[in-house]
C-alpha cells in the first residue's frame, strides 16, 4: 500500500491536485508495480511562513 505525500505551498487548483494524483498513481503503478486501488496521494498544503529553506522563511523572500 504505497502512501505518497505531496507538500507545497497553497494556491493549485481542484484540477491540478486531480492531475498530479492521476500522474503519480500511474507512476507508482508502472514503476512500482503497486495497484492503483491501494495507492493513495496526499495532499498538504504548507503556508509560506511554516516553510524555511537555508535558514529563511519562505514568507520572508
Amino acid at each position: 500500500m504505497p502512501i505518497v505525500r505531496v507538500e507545497m505551498w497553497p494556491g493549485r487548483t481542484h484540477q491540478q491536485k486531480q492531475e498530479l494524483a492521476k500522474a503519480i498513481t500511474e507512476a507508482v503503478v508502472e514503476i512500482g508495480k503497486a495497484p492503483a486501488d491501494a495507492t493513495f496521494v496526499i495532499f498538504e498544503d504548507v503556508a509560506k511562513e511554516n516553510w524555511a529553506q537555508a535558514g529563511t522563511l519562505a514568507s520572508d523572500e
